[in-house]
């Protein structure tokens, strides 16, 4: 059998794998036949400094062989990202089926091992604060990734098949933003630990709620769907959790993302920082409220009484993608974040996506995205110069909706797709079998296990930080805790 045909063998049983383990296997087997494990022990490469790197491992390297905290926090301060000497550049992973140079799997451990090493270090040689203060600072320098997860309506139950992929791998970020559709399954994150998400996103429990979520009312009303069946989805769902309640129960930063409904208003983020008495059932429902299909909705917050109250009072909110479907720009102010994973569902934008890996550098490639800014550019400009014409004021709001789709943009830095084609758009608009939510997770799951290994490559380092961090600011509650209780006890002696 010749090496061609063994590849061969090899992409069908990656095409087809039962289980990530067996998509991993064979990706591996086919990276040892192909040559790609070769390129991989090679650092010389031109698609990134290697020198930098490695000499950045052999400083990192005796630093801990000689014991020294401080020299590694030194390093470590001086310059740490996530594309130092450019190794996250896209053209180093097109030349194997999983993994990279060895020499950057490298230097991302040896970040991790160092960052391990400096927060068991001795506090006599560095003390709790000013490994606090190092910790907070650097991963503040450093970022952090998020998900986006787009509208799509119907076609939006694919993103519980990637959540479930990353949550099973251990690599749901703590920031996590849902638009429409995708506000849904970002609820169900924020509001439920691990266990009862998986359980959550089970393809028999999404059919039992929302078997139904399309009800048609018909022409002459003021939608042409009749929302109760999702409304009551979602409150059975979410209750009257606030994104408050929702944050101290799983500590993830989880955005819904609305639109108001009239002109002179801009899109909300809604989260625990944001809006943390918002209720979350009514943020949902008007990230998901379709214009026409499904009437606007006015949002809910809990006052200090526990009662329901109108939250910005005489605004309604609609459909969260239309002008926030990727809020990337917000989170990072918000957050801090500088690296997206996107599940990408949106109609408008996922026909024109690419679903591959290969390297888009050529001239061609070049051209074609330099048209499509420009058109994109003259669209914006026409609809400027469109909505300043015209007077009517429902007809600027409509002007308005479509400048703001074609404004946004619609990828991230890791983008899982559903497949191209009518079997994925029909799903849109129609109520769902369990059948069709079972293949719709099934597709997801498949999409998101091509990412698995560079999600976890990039989020590594993000990861390691955030896990002490979140250590030493916890022990810093007990001791201000205990601190404040020893001072709340009266003196003995002067009692």
């Amino acid at each position: 059998m010749t090496n061609r045909t063994k590849l061969a063998e090899l992409d069908a049983v990656i095409k087809h794998a039962e289980t990530y383990e067996e998509y991993k296997e064979a990706c591996e087997a086919h990276d040892e036949l192909s040559g790609a494990e070769e390129w991989k022990a090679k650092d010389a490469c031109k698609e990134y400094d290697y020198r930098l790197i490695r000499k950045r491992v052999q400083r990192i390297k005796l630093a801990r062989s000689r014991g020294d905290a401080l020299g590694l926090m030194s390093i470590l301060h001086e310059g740490i990202h996530g594309n130092l000497g450019n190794i996250a550049n896209a053209a180093l992973k097109n030349q194997s089926k999983i993994g990279t140079k060895h020499l950057i799997q490298e230097f991302i451990d040896q970040v991790c091992e160092s960052l391990d090493f400096i927060y068991h270090a001795d506090e006599s040689e560095i003390d709790f604060y000013e490994k606090l203060s190092f910790f907070d600072e650097t991963a503040h320098a450093f970022g952090q990734s998020c998900l986006m997860l787009s509208g799509g309506a119907g076609l939006g139950f694919f993103h519980g098949g990637v959540v479930k992929s990353l949550s099973e791998h251990d690599l749901l970020p703590d920031v996590i933003s849902g638009a429409s559709a995708g506000s849904i399954i970002a609820s169900l994150i924020a509001t439920r630990t691990n266990d009862e998400l998986i359980e959550a996103l089970e393809p028999q429990n999404i059919y039992e709620k929302f078997s139904q979520w399309r009800l048609w009312q018909g022409f002459g009303r003021n939608s042409l769907l009749d929302s109760t069946n999702l409304e009551n989805a979602l409150i059975e769902l979410f209750d009257v959790t606030t994104f408050e309640e929702a944050y101290k129960k799983t500590g993830k930063h989880v955005t819904v993302t609305v639109s108001p409904s009239d002109l002179h208003q801009y899109s909300r983020l809604l989260n625990a920082k944001t809006s943390p008495n918002a209720v979350i059932t009514q943020a949902v429902r008007a990230s998901c409220a379709i214009p026409l299909v499904f009437s606007p909705v006015q949002l809910k917050a809990k006052n200090q009484a526990g009662d329901i109250v109108p939250y910005i009072p005489n605004r309604r909110f609609a459909d969260g993608s239309l002008m926030a479907d990727m809020p990337f720009k917000q989170l990072a102010r918000l957050y801090g974040v500088n690296h997206s994973i996107v599940s990408q569902t949106n109609p408008i934008a996922v026909p024109f996506l690419s679903r591959d890996k290969k390297d888009t550098r050529g001239l061609f490639a070049l051209t074609w995205r330099h048209m499509a800014n420009i058109t994109k550019l003259n669209s914006i400009y026409a609809f400027d110069v469109l909505e300043g014409a015209i007077s009517n004021k429902g007809a600027k709001l409509g002007i308005h909706k479509i400048r703001s789709i074609i404004d946004q943009q619609y990828v991230g830095d890791i983008n899982i797709l559903p497949k191209r084609g009518f079997a994925s758009l029909k799903h849109i608009l129609a109520n769902p079998s369990l059948r069709s939510i079972e293949k719709l997770i099934r597709n997801a799951e498949r999409a998101t296990w091509s990412q698995i290994d560079l999600i976890k490559r990039d989020t590594q380092i993000s990861k390691t930080f955030s896990k002490y961090l979140k250590l030493l600011k916890a022990r810093e509650e007990r001791v201000l805790t205990q601190h404040n209780g020893l001072r709340a006890v009266p003196d003995q002696k002067s009692a």
